[in-house]
């Protein structure tokens, strides 16, 4: 991976060398070319002839002389083949802004490597998909959720969302590795997401393509009825009688 450091203090830059070369170290088989600049102007110079592609990565600062790290991602976004973005910044109040900018990841000084590590795995997972198949019809491609999560702002995959379930005033997102929490209504999810998402119960939608199965189920406080089971996890969801209809129909599709 061809990374370049973007902040216009030296130890900044610095520490982030010395961060990934830990990571690399970490991770024998994480190749990783490092350059650096200090200003946007350095960054769009180092760009310039290939209109982005000698980078993979930009590990961007935000407060800057001159042109600032969101005016930069901004332009970078025009380039013929624009290199991924992840913030760098002490400054946490960025976060929402920089997403809008199609950044990676957000990332809070000082950083610590567990959290640049995750970052580069963010570039990586991205990079491969980019290489897939498009989605198929009604599945638009790198549609997310921007979720607020212990203090800094990330960016799920609506493609990787299993299901979402009301939990009181909050709506539980799951995924087939973690489970977040975030403010809303289902049913404004429900009315968004309606191609991709099926509503089995008043408290829960589930993903179309990820529905494998309808079973007797036994629920403490609804008692004996049916559930259905997802693809990429072992829970059972109930459903309830109003919805086992629609739950036959996309199974029969």
């Amino acid at each position: 991976m061809n990374i370049l450091i973007v902040d216009d203090e030296t130890l900044a830059r610095s520490r982030l060398r010395t961060l990934l070369a830990d990571c690399a170290q970490a991770q024998p088989g994480q190749r990783m070319l490092v350059a650096e600049a200090a200003s946007a102007t350095e960054t769009l110079a180092q760009l310039g002839p290939t209109g982005g592609r000698a980078f993979d990565l930009v590990l961007l600062d935000i407060h800057m002389p001159g042109q600032d790290g969101l005016s930069l991602a901004h332009t970078l976004q025009t380039l013929p083949h624009p290199p991924a973005v992840v913030f760098v910044t002490a400054h946490a109040d960025h976060a929402v802004s920089a997403f809008e900018l199609d950044a990676v990841d957000y990332l809070t000084k000082p950083v610590r490597r567990e959290r640049l590590q995750q970052a580069l795995t963010k570039v990586q997972r991205n990079s491969t998909r980019a290489t897939l198949p498009a989605p198929p019809p009604g599945m638009p491609e790198g549609e997310t959720l921007l979720i607020q999560d212990r203090g800094r702002t990330e960016r799920v995959p609506l493609a990787e969302v299993l299901y979402f379930k009301a939990e009181q005033k909050y709506v539980t997102v799951r995924t087939t590795t973690r489970s977040y929490v975030m403010d809303g209504a289902l049913s404004e999810l429900e009315a968004k997401y309606a191609p991709r998402f099926l509503r089995i119960h008043r408290n829960a939608l589930v993903a179309r393509r990820a529905v494998r199965a309808l079973e007797k189920h036994y629920d403490p406080e609804e008692g004996e009825g049916w559930a259905v089971r997802l693809q990429g996890s072992t829970e059972l969801l109930a459903v309830s009688r109003r919805q086992m209809a629609a739950v036959r129909e996309e199974l029969a599709r």
